[in-house]
């Protein structure tokens, strides 16, 4: 699996500014549930100061340690200095991510730059639409968007722009379009992509990897709400698992098992996994 700092792990474990301001100046939405992510902002201003913040989200354990790191970076800054604030800060002030939990960060950014956005007057447009053209349907992600994550942390495979932004980490289609983006900003600063040979995974390294995210992702999700989850059997790519508690009689397990099982472990493990539901 991945290392956490002790930050991350306290602030996942231990949330600051989870919740809502019944009275908030500002409150914005991005990602999507659907996606396996999304994150709720909520500002509290005092003229331009920031004087509270809070949010929900739902994700995993780095997209609440962002998030709450993000919501404890701002309170107390103007509206210009949190402007400043990059998902860059927001790794350092937790001491670091795993490159594969990099777009926990960056979708905090997002809803900062979305937030200030709305304070300052600006237009605010319906998700993506004023991020040009969509790359990666899967998860919704622009091409706007990942040409900015290439320049802003200096990306060079199509690794590190699904870690950023997971756009190429479901089916797999988009990743020629990411190939070219690449090659287009990289030949804008003089350089070149680099050549990444990817071995094929182990049996054995899947079978770690799915039993970590399933422990370690997945389950707390279901957990929150009385559900629970059994991994039942691995047989190469086709993971069998069986729904518990209130998760086992839900009228929507099925869309449980494909947006949340599912894609965790496409997105964690391998982007063709096949989850089987064993009643």
């Amino acid at each position: 699996m991945w290392e956490y700092t002790e930050k991350v792990k306290e602030l996942y474990k231990n949330p600051k500014n989870v919740g809502e301001i019944p009275d908030a100046d500002v409150v914005v939405e991005v990602g999507s549930i659907v996606c396996g992510d999304a994150l709720t902002l909520y500002l509290k201003l005092d003229g331009d100061k920031i004087v509270d913040a809070k949010f929900k989200t739902f994700g995993c354990g780095s997209a609440i340690a962002s998030s709450s790191a993000l919501t404890e970076m701002i309170k107390g800054k103007t509206v210009e200095e949190a402007a400043k604030i990059t998902n860059k800060d927001i790794v350092e002030f937790l001491g670091g991510l795993p490159d594969q939990k990099m777009h926990c960060s960056v979708m905090g950014q997002e809803a900062l730059e979305k937030a200030i956005k709305k304070i300052k007057g600006q237009k605010v447009e319906d998700e993506h639409e004023d991020e040009g053209a969509i790359v990666c349907q899967c998860f919704g992600v622009s091409e706007n968007l990942i040409r900015r994550v290439i320049n802003e942390n200096n990306l060079t495979t199509v690794e590190e722009v699904t870690n950023y932004t997971k756009a190429g980490g479901a089916c797999g289609s988009c990743i020629p379009k990411i190939e070219d983006i690449i090659k287009e900003e990289l030949a804008k600063a003089g350089e070149k992509p680099k050549s990444v040979s990817v071995k094929p995974m182990s049996n054995l390294k899947r079978m770690q990897l799915v039993e970590e995210t399933i422990q370690n992702v997945i389950r707390p999700v279901l957990m929150r709400d009385g559900g629970d989850i059994e991994l039942v059997e691995i047989e190469g790519k086709k993971v069998y698992v069986a729904l518990r508690g209130h998760c086992a009689h839900c009228v929507i397990s099925d869309v449980t098992m494909k947006n949340l099982v599912e894609d965790k472990l496409r997105e964690f493990v391998e982007n063709d996994i096949e989850v089987i539901e064993v009643k």
